[in-house]
């Protein structure tokens, strides 16, 4: 068994310039590690079946999660069941690097969704 690390793991760029390496890569787990540039963002989605735990190894992230925004600093995480909508971002001045565990692999399983303003009625 050898060790991995982001040094000789398969590396991939997304988004706004982000980069993320397969720790794990099987069909029915990943372990990615990603890095977040400053100020990028990934789109809003949500995933049909995969399953995902975000956790962060440093800086800090801010990820809305069903509409709600939540702020992550170093060694915290949050997990995101699949269906539920949510976003990634970046809103801070420093690089930001955090796993994300998926089951199953969440590539080629996201749906992107746009952000709906809630509209308030008023009846007379």
């Amino acid at each position: 068994m050898s060790k991995i690390s982001t040094l000789n793991a398969e590396h991939y760029q997304w988004g706004d310039a982000c980069d993320g390496w397969y720790l794990l890569k099987q069909d029915d787990l990943s372990i990615i590690h990603e890095k977040m540039p400053p100020q990028s963002a990934e789109v809003r989605h949500y995933h049909v079946f995969s399953h995902q735990f975000f956790f962060l190894l440093n800086g800090e992230l801010l990820i809305e999660k069903d509409g709600e925004e939540i702020i992550l600093g170093a060694h915290q995480g949050i997990e995101i069941p699949a269906g539920t909508t949510h976003q990634v971002r970046n809103e801070s001045d420093h690089p930001a690097e955090f796993l994300v565990t998926s089951q199953p692999p969440a590539h080629g399983d996201r749906v992107v969704v746009k952000k709906v303003k809630s509209i308030s009625t008023v009846t007379l």
